[in-house]
């Protein structure tokens, strides 16, 4: 009987410091903020890969402009993701979207769902015109003949331009022109 109890007291006092030791470990910390934004970061580019894939752009010069466009913005995502830029992923690889959608529209397939906008203001069909460096350029919220080519929108020469189809690639030349960074 006395080994019985004492066998009671052993294991109630292994109950017991088990416990203690439970309550004084200190909890995992919360995933990091970091890892929600890299997170993030990664579905963004995985959404513009897995858009860019089985598009063809043919003999559409728009189209196949467009994706190029986008397999720059999705080259350029990963390797800011690699380099851990998490914040500027989003960004590049919404832009790839842009330049995506853009293709499947000049394409007349379904442009896919409603992208958030890149902080610029949407072009209507009533603006018709965009002037840059005093060359005036037709936009539209379009693709046709007269306005093949499309930029996703930004900031150039410290002025917001809107996205939109133009009628000439103008922004190749100011990127050329635009200082390195």
């Amino acid at each position: 009987m006395s080994f019985a109890l004492l066998l009671i007291a052993g294991a109630v006092f292994a109950v017991v410091a088990q416990r203690r030791r439970a309550v004084e470990t200190p909890r995992p910390e919360p995933v990091p903020e970091r890892d929600d934004v890299r997170n993030d970061a990664e579905q963004w580019v995985d959404r513009l890969g897995a858009g860019l894939s089985g598009l063809d752009p043919g003999h559409d010069r728009a189209a196949a402009q467009a994706l190029a466009d986008a397999t720059e913005r999705c080259r350029t995502a990963r390797a800011q993701l690699a380099d851990g830029r998490y914040a500027q992923v989003a960004v590049t690889a919404l832009e790839g979207l842009h330049y995506a959608r853009a293709a499947r529209t000049a394409l007349r397939l379904d442009p896919g769902p409603p992208l958030p906008g890149l902080g610029t203001p949407a072009v209507t069909a009533h603006d018709g015109r965009v002037v840059i460096d005093t060359v005036t350029y037709v936009v539209s919220n379009r693709w046709r003949e007269v306005t093949p080519y499309y930029y996703a929108g930004g900031v150039v020469g410290g002025r917001r331009v809107p996205g939109g189809w133009y009628s000439a690639p103008w922004w190749a030349a100011t990127a050329a022109l635009a200082p390195a960074m």
